[in-house]
This record gives C-alpha cells, structure tokens and sequence, in this order.
C-alpha cells in the first residue's frame, strides 16, 4: 500500500471513530445538558484541567516516541509501560493526598472526592496509552477506531442513566472511568502486545529524551487552552465556565472530527519520510487543503446559526453561550493552519521552536481572556480568537524554517477551501434575508432552511466547479456518488 493510500485508509478510519464518537457525545450532551447545569459541567472542567495537566507527565510523551521511532520491538514498550504504570501509581497518590486544598481553594468541599475518584483513571491509562502506540505505528486506525466508537456509547449510556437516577455530576465523573475499563479490556483483545515490567532504564532514557520534547511542548499548549479555564473559574464563577466551555466545544467540533483523524495518519507518514523534503512538503500543503475545504463550510455555517441551534438543541438555560459559539467559529478556521504546522514541527524534530511559540500564546491568551472578561462571554471568546490569529502567523512562520517554502504556497493550498467558504457565505446571506423573522419566531424552521441550502450548495459547488487542486477529491466523491446510485437501483424493485 502506497504512502497515499495509507493516510487515506488511515484518515477514513479514524474519520469514523471521530464521527461516531462525537455523534454519541453529542446526542447524549443534549440529553445531560437537560438532566444536569451548567455549574456541573463547569466543574467537570475544573477537574479535567488538573487531571489533564498531570496526566501529561504521566504518559510522558513516550507513545509518540514509540510511533516516531524507526524499530521498536515488545521490550521497548513493555519498559515504557513500566514507567508510566510507576508513574500514574505515584500521581494518584499525590492527588488523593492534595484533594482537599485544592477543594478549599475552590471553596467546595465536592471537589476533594471528586478528583480522589477520577484519578482512577492514571492507573488504567498506561496500558490503553501502550496499546492505542501499538496501533498507530502498525497504521491499524480501523480497530482504533471501533474501539473509540463503542467507548463513546459506553460513555453516553452510563452517563444519561446516573444523571436520570440524580447522581449529577457524578454521572460524568463514573462514565469516564466505566469507559477507559472498558477500552482496556477491548484492546487487549486487539492487538499481541504481551506487556510486562521491565525496568530497563537504557530503553526508559531513549524514548524519555524524545517524550520530553512532547510533554514539555504539551505542557504548554495544554496551559494555554486550560489556563483560561482556571481563570474562568476563580474569577467568573462554574455556571459562567460551563456556559463558555459549551461554546467552545461546539464550536471546535469540525476540529474535533478532522484534526485528529487527519493528522495522526500525517504524522507517521512524515516520521517515515524524514529524509525526504519534497514528500513532507507535499503532505503539508496537502493536509491544509482538505482540512480548509472540509472544515472552514462547517465553520461558516455556525457562524450563522450559533444561536438558533443552542436555542432549539439546549434549551434555554444554555443561551448565553449561542454569541460565543458563533465568534469562536471564527478561531476555528485557523486551527487549518495551527495543527498542520504543529504535525510538521514534531514531525521534523522541531519540537524546541514549537514549545516556545505555544508559551508567548499561552501569555497572548491569558492576558486576552482577563481583559475579555470586562465584555462577559462574548469578550473571552474575542481573546481566543485573538490567540488563535497569532499563533497561526508564529507558527508557520517555523514551519518555513523547518521545510523551505514560500508564503504563496500557503495561499495556493488555503485558496480552494476558502473560495468556496466564501461563496456558501453569500448563499448563506441571501438564504437569511429570504427567511426575514423566521430566525425570532420559528428558529427551528430557520435552523434547518440554513443547513439545508448551505449543505446542498456547498456540496454541488465542490463537485462541480473546476478546481484544479480538488480535481481528483471532487472525482473520487462523484464516484462514490455514482456507485450509490447505482446500487439504489439496483436494489430498487
């Protein structure tokens, strides 16, 4: 199988797994987000933010390490999975013994059972941390992703039952756990790891010195993320938390499925082509083109309907975060840029550079939100983007160091995916002057009559206008197409 048709398989695959899985968080979110508050989900987020920001050690970057690496046979992992199991034992100590400052900092005395359970989950994420490397490096996104696709639902179920029973937050805290069981228990059926303790520290230091490039760049960028999170929380309290992080989520969703399924498939195929510049050039510019013609319409079409969709979806009590959504999508649209540049960074060992870019953001965003929050939701959402526009200008400018290119290269491959955006803008527009007051009185009518005539033009406009740079895309779509079709009629009596 040719390098190509490797990141297509593994992009297909990994497409489902994110689909699937984000189809379940958001079919039961709308069903939690009427069981439960939004001060619930706020805390959620408060508890995610010192889980995550540990959790990042814990794993120490070594399974980017393991997929990087040019041989790695059982030893190597069964040593990583030593370490990092020594690890998530020591961290869930540390937490069960600091639970309860961190809950008088907050002035909830909640907090302290509720990050003593959750840190559970350290001592069953290094092996899921193993297998899922196993898979990766072996390109088998399909099992993967069936994995990630029945952990959603597993998630969702569990979820919706014990907030149905009045477990509130402890509904989202329980599910968590129930599922990363269970994801273990599946992958170990997946994949001929046979992993064991093995201390051996050569092997240990090999593949630290590449994970702490990985944890030290993470770090950072999980600071400038979640920072805004802390902040949010202290100064503004969980409820008003709650109400930005269901604007973000949303908003970030075309991320969400593209992103990751996109550049996991990419990253291996550069470590693979290390010494080839042309063919990481190519999968650069290539992975920004899609990525600019797949997410920026969804990107647009939120920016339109952000608040008719949480009035119609959320219900009421969800409002205010209808205008934050509908800026953060504009942020949105220049994470086509961000995660591609950042794949190419680790990529291409660069991991240093990228580090420092993410930490004058991370002070960007921190700075920005403060200020933001004299403008309520709406200003910190202001801030991101802000963030967001920096943070693509700094990082591509590391990307042409690390691989020669010129700024019309970046225009040449964002210009397909943003010339259609801006037509489905226009039939947007003219769609939202036709509906007149629909938008006020049946927002549910006005919701659909936009998704529909924006969906349907943006697709016929892909397939159709001759695009130089998505002619074979645009052909293997009207294929596809074609084959169904002809199996409907086949299938028709």
């Amino acid at each position: 199988m040719s390098v190509g048709q490797s990141i297509r398989s593994g992009v297909k695959w990994l497409m489902v797994g994110r689909v699937g899985n984000r189809f379940a968080e958001f079919a039961f979110g709308v069903i939690l987000a009427r069981l439960l508050v939004p001060a619930d989900f706020g805390m959620i987020v408060t508890i995610h933010v010192f889980t995550g920001f540990v959790g990042m050690f814990t794993s120490g970057g070594m399974g980017q390490s393991l997929i990087r690496a040019k041989s790695v046979d059982e030893n190597d992992f069964s040593a990583v999975f030593t370490l990092q199991f020594a690890l998530g034992v020591a961290v869930y100590l540390l937490f069960f013994l600091t639970a309860p400052w961190i809950a008088q900092y907050f002035s909830n005395p909640l907090y302290t059972d509720l990050l003593r359970v959750s840190a559970l989950s350290f001592l069953l994420r290094p092996v899921l941390v193993m297998r899922n490397a196993w898979l990766n490096r072996e390109m088998q996104f399909k099992s993967r992703s069936l994995v990630e696709v029945a952990s959603g639902f597993v998630t969702g179920i569990s979820s919706v039952l014990m907030a149905w029973a009045g477990m509130g937050v402890w509904s989202l805290i329980l599910s968590g756990l129930l599922a990363a069981l269970f994801r273990n228990i599946w992958l170990a059926r997946l994949t001929p790891l046979k992993l064991s303790f093995n201390p051996d520290i050569a092997i240990m230091r090999k593949h630290s010195a590449y994970g702490f490039k990985i944890v030290a760049n993470d770090l950072v960028t999980y600071l400038r993320s979640e920072s805004k999170s802390l902040l949010l929380s202290k100064l503004a309290g969980p409820a008003f938390l709650g109400l930005f992080n269901k604007a973000e989520s949303l908003s970030r969703l075309p991320n969400q499925l593209m992103m990751s399924a996109t550049m996991e498939p990419v990253f291996r195929a550069m470590s693979k082509a290390q010494d080839d510049l042309d063919q990481t050039k190519y999968l650069f510019y290539r992975s920004i083109t899609l990525l600019m013609v797949y997410t920026t319409p969804i990107y647009v079409l939120l920016w339109w309907v952000a608040e008719p969709f949480v009035s119609v979806v959320y219900g009421e009590k969800w409002m205010q975060s209808g205008a934050p959504m509908s800026t953060l999508a504009l942020a949105g649209v220049f994470l086509n840029i961000i995660f591609p540049c950042g794949t190419l960074l680790a990529a291409r060992n660069r991991l240093g550079q990228e580090m420092v870019a993410q930490s004058i953001n991370l002070l960007v965003v921190i700075g920005a939100c403060y200020v933001g929050l004299n403008w309520g939701l709406q200003g910190v959402a202001w801030g991101i983007v802000l963030g967001n526009v920096l943070l693509a200008i700094h990082f591509y400018w590391l990307a042409r160091q690390a691989v020669p290119t010129r700024l019309r290269d970046l225009i040449r491959a964002a210009a397909p995916g943003l010339s259609l955006s801006t037509l489905l803008c226009g039939v947007l527009a003219l769609t939202h002057l036709a509906l007149g007051d629909v938008r006020a009185s049946h927002p549910a009518l006005y919701l659909l009559g936009m998704s529909l005539s924006g969906s349907l033009f943006y697709i016929a406009a892909f397939l159709f206008i001759p695009i130089p740079a998505l002619h074979s895309e645009a052909a293997r779509w009207r294929q596809k197409l074609s084959d169904g079709m002809t199996l409907i009629r086949k299938a028709l009596p």
